[in-house]
């Protein structure tokens, strides 16, 4: 079986990847003049199934035995998502505001979950009994920096989702730039593409920098000293 130090692809690729993917959709969203849902739909279906298949993907390539379940729930219910938001009946305001809101809380929830787990991971076994603690294998501690990661993704989609539950749907406000001597119209599915938009730029900031980080090997929770043995005091062994 292969080691995962031995794995040709680790978190770093997956991290990135889901930068590279959230970059697309943000620089779609900012540089397209037409915000309405049926653009936002098609930007945030390719966006969600790149992402969703990369992230099951990673079940394999990625991730040990133990730590697979996140990728596989997180990735499969983008896919969905991404899946829904390409069927043509669904590409409306509300079509558009009811996938987005439900994959980003779904997914938010599932990273964060996901990642204040890996936190404490490993960290303690837990007793049987009073006083007999459970000998079987416990799950694998996650990096410290992964598990950060994972809190701040999850804490990101679920920002989204909130941000989105607030917006009117049927919103319509006119106004005039007089300069141009023009009247334009801000719509609510504008707004909304417009936050999926914010978000994806955010989510590939963050994740594009944790891809090139620096990161500790050590899983979370592991104190510094918790393998280094006590050095002998020289003065004491002398007295």
């Amino acid at each position: 079986m292969t080691s995962a130090d031995s794995r040709t692809f680790d978190v770093r690729h997956l991290q990135l990847a889901r930068a590279v993917f959230a970059a697309i959709a943000a620089l779609m969203i900012t540089f397209s003049p037409d915000h309405s849902a049926a653009v936002g739909g098609a930007v945030f279906s390719g966006f969600a199934i790149a992402t969703g298949l990369v992230l099951l993907l990673a079940v394999w390539l990625v991730y040990p035995r133990g730590r697979r379940w996140p990728a596989a729930a997180v990735g499969g219910v983008t896919v969905v998502a991404g899946m829904a938001a390409g069927l043509y009946p669904l590409r409306t305001v509300a079509g558009f505001f009811v996938i987005v809101i439900a994959w980003a809380v779904v997914s938010g929830v599932l990273e964060l979950i996901a990642g204040w787990r890996g936190r404490t991971a490993g960290t303690a076994r837990r007793d049987i009994v009073p006083g007999v603690p459970d000998a079987r294998p416990q799950a694998p501690a996650w990096p410290g920096s992964e598990a950060r990661d994972a809190i701040v993704v999850g804490a990101l989609g679920i920002l989204l989702g909130i941000a989105l539950l607030f917006v009117q749907p049927a919103y319509a406000l006119d106004y005039t730039i007089e300069e141009a001597h023009q009247t334009f119209t801000l719509t609510g599915i504008t707004i909304g593409v417009g936050l999926f938009g914010g978000y994806a730029a955010i989510a590939a900031v963050y994740l594009g920098i944790a891809a090139f980080s620096p990161r500790a090997t050590e899983p979370a929770g592991a104190g510094p000293d918790a393998s280094v043995p006590a050095e002998p005091n020289p003065q004491k062994d002398s007295a």
